[in-house]
């Protein structure tokens, strides 16, 4: 599939955006962050601003955008309408939590924070699913996209939330977690990317066209003669050695690198230097995600490309 910048930057910055939302609104009430008024309705400004950008970021993928609202009333039948609707739905307590932050209204901040957390862990649900649902791309439609979408959201949050716990002071346990989180993410992107490889193709040429029953199935010539929506969209090919480089990549950038940088902000305990490493670790998380997500599309092959003689 063609990585389209635009859903890659969605996908991160909203993904981000949630996963911060969540850890504020589940650590906060209970005092494991700063208490500073101006750290939480920082960090809640913040994972607002990054769904904000990344739900315009989508609409940009949209033939229509105008006619976005539509795809709210599916909601039965679709995820891509679960996802909108979650989202719209979230930024209810979640504004209700940027206020009781900003004006540290304690019995305001547990419920709003808790509702905050549980509508962000709903909308990644449903943003994995969008894709975890479509059959004919076997990358996608595989067990382990869904929970994912959560752990690398959660990842993201919660590297950008030790990174401000860490400015004011209090960045013991949200980096502790951060870290956690880093080798959790590297060692399930291990197992799905080696899941994927082992797992063959649910079809080939002779189930797509029918014709297995004849023998092997080789196309003599392209359905047609220019370049068209299909082949832009869904025949991109990336090359093996260049996929196996930006793997190594994704995982030592996205993930081993903010890990142990977190573990030696902890180490150092706080001042200028474990500052630095905390922006360090955030700013690699981002970046290394940046890479996985632009992999994801990239390797995933639609069951339309076995029409194409110069597609796998």
């Amino acid at each position: 599939m063609k990585p389209a910048p635009s859903i890659i930057f969605f996908t991160v910055a909203s993904g981000a955006g949630y996963g911060l939302l969540f850890w504020l609104g589940v650590l906060k009430p209970l005092g494991l962050l700063p208490a500073s008024s101006l750290f939480g309705a920082t960090a809640a400004i913040i994972a607002l601003a990054l769904i904000v950008a990344g739900l315009c970021s989508s609409l940009l993928h949209l033939g229509r955008p105008e006619r976005a609202w539509r795809a709210l009333s599916q909601w039965r039948s679709s995820w891509l309408s679960r996802e909108g609707v979650a989202a719209v739905l979230t930024f209810l307590p979640a504004t209700v939590f940027l206020i009781a932050l900003a004006h540290d209204e304690a019995g305001l901040i547990l419920p709003a924070g808790l509702l905050s957390a549980a509508g962000a862990a709903v909308t990644v649900y449903c943003t994995g699913m969008i894709y975890a649902s479509l059959k004919p791309v076997k990358e996608w439609h595989h067990p382990m996209v869904a929970p994912g979408y959560l752990l690398f959201a959660s990842f993201s949050g919660a590297s950008l939330l030790a990174m401000l716990a860490i400015f004011w002071g209090g960045g013991f346990f949200p980096a502790l977690v951060a870290a956690a989180l880093g080798m959790a993410a590297l060692m399930f992107k291990r197992a799905y990317w080696a899941s994927v490889d082992a797992t063959p193709a649910a079809s080939t040429r002779e189930s797509a066209t029918g014709l297995g029953f004849i023998g092997k199935v080789r196309p003599l010539e392209s359905p047609h003669t220019e370049s068209n929506y299909l082949l832009r969209e869904m025949a991109f090919r990336v090359g093996r050695v260049h996929a196996a480089k930006l793997r190594i990549i994704a995982l030592l950038l996205g993930f081993a690198l903010p890990a142990l940088l977190f573990c030696l902000a902890i180490i150092l305990g706080g001042g200028g230097a474990a500052m630095a490493l905390g922006l360090l670790a955030a700013a690699s998380a981002v970046a290394g995600l940046l890479v996985e997500r632009w992999l994801i599309f990239a390797e995933a092959t639609h069951t339309v490309s076995l029409y194409y003689p110069t597609q796998r």
